[in-house]
């Protein structure tokens, strides 16, 4: 069987820098192409034999064009998760084509990890939630200007508490300024604020359609027995790990939530400090946001009993299980260690039990 020839890419916006590592050599052959479908198909014409091919670039901000172009072409290519590469902590040269070279020669030593590269549907689903979040911060920032403008101004929310609610959005809108300039200020913070307030509410009704909707609806509706968990929350979740089945554990899981301890140890000493914090962000806020639901005593009313209509007795018993335990942890740690550590600690236990939830591995 012939060995294969390792290809590394550093992708960039204008340019792609390649370093070619044949079978049998130590030396890579380098070049730089531009970043354009008709180069990249034009240089791998020059490979007769593509089968043969294995090719790599790290993750980043041109997503997986280049990925899904040369699947196209029947050239094997993986995602590389850029914070797994190894470094050298001599090294104090960085260029494109050092870059390129390096994952050509770790691709083919094996040191390098892949990640799973989503399917387009998937990815546009997944942009659809986070935009939703993009939207939900610049609607809080909207928030906090005009509360800044209206503190500069002296104005008081006659009721006490400025805490923005229904009410409070009525009172602000009734406001009026002695200074033209300074209604005119106001009124297009008002804008800014209510263009974001419709366009969230605009998504939010996108989002509950496609939860009803193959091929989201089943896993939806199961994970939403959860206490905590609701439409948003479990497409969240959803869309972010796409395949549960790809983590062979519930400790897997958790690591990609970057929600287990951070450890440092060394011969008989062992030290696990703060969360990780690696891997999926967007994972790790939806499950603390959850698990402080957790610190209220087991129990099933109005909606979650609603959403757990419908479901089989293994994930309702399964849901149960997992507010006992989580709750039992969360009181033990919050005695100990303070509410904020404990939530995360529930978070990751959580997690676990997603997995558990999505992957039938439902033992308790």
């Amino acid at each position: 069987m012939q060995e294969p020839t390792h290809i590394g890419l550093d992708v960039h916006k204008e340019t792609i820098a390649v370093a070619v590592l044949r079978p049998g050599t130590v030396e890579c052959d380098e070049r730089q192409i531009p970043n354009t479908p008709e180069a990249l198909r034009k240089l791998f014409y020059r490979f007769p034999d593509r089968a043969v091919l294995r090719t790599c670039y790290e993750a980043g901000p041109t997503g997986y064009d280049t990925q899904r172009l040369l699947a196209s072409l029947g050239i094997d290519c993986e995602v590389i998760a850029p914070s797994l590469i190894p470094r050298r902590s001599g090294v104090r040269v960085k260029t494109d084509r050092a870059d390129a070279r390096n994952l050509a020669r770790l691709h083919r030593a094996g040191e390098l990890t892949c990640v799973r590269v989503p399917t387009p549907a998937e990815e546009a689903l997944r942009d659809l939630v986070r935009a939703r979040e993009d939207l939900k911060h610049d609607r809080r920032i909207a928030r906090q200007r005009i509360r800044s403008f209206l503190l500069r101004y002296g104005k008081r929310y006659p009721a006490g508490s400025d805490r923005w609610s229904f009410r409070f959005e009525v009172w602000v809108r009734a406001l009026h300024f002695d200074q033209p300039a300074s209604q005119a200020a106001f009124a297009h913070l008002l804008g800014a604020y209510f263009v974001r307030d419709t366009q969230m509410a605009a998504i939010d009704r996108q989002i509950a359609e496609l939860a009803l909707a193959e091929p989201l609806s089943g896993d939806v509706a199961r994970l939403r027995a959860f206490r905590g968990i609701d439409t948003l929350s479990a497409v969240t979740l959803l869309t972010e790990t796409c395949d549960f089945r790809r983590f062979g554990s519930a400790g897997a899981f958790m690591a990609f939530t970057g929600l287990v301890p951070s450890e440092h140890s060394s011969g008989q000493s062992r030290h696990q400090g703060s969360i990780t914090k690696t891997g999926n962000a967007h994972l790790r806020r939806v499950l603390v946001e959850a698990a402080w639901s957790y610190r209220h005593a087991p129990a099933v009313r109005d909606k979650l009993r609603e959403r757990q209509v419908g479901q089989s007795p293994d994930v309702v018993a399964y849901s149960w299980a997992a507010q006992c335990r989580l709750h039992g942890t969360y009181r033990r740690l919050a005695a100990k260690k303070g509410p904020n550590k404990a939530v995360v600690a529930v978070a990751r236990e959580l997690a676990g039990f997603v997995w558990g939830a999505m992957t039938d591995n439902m033992a308790v």
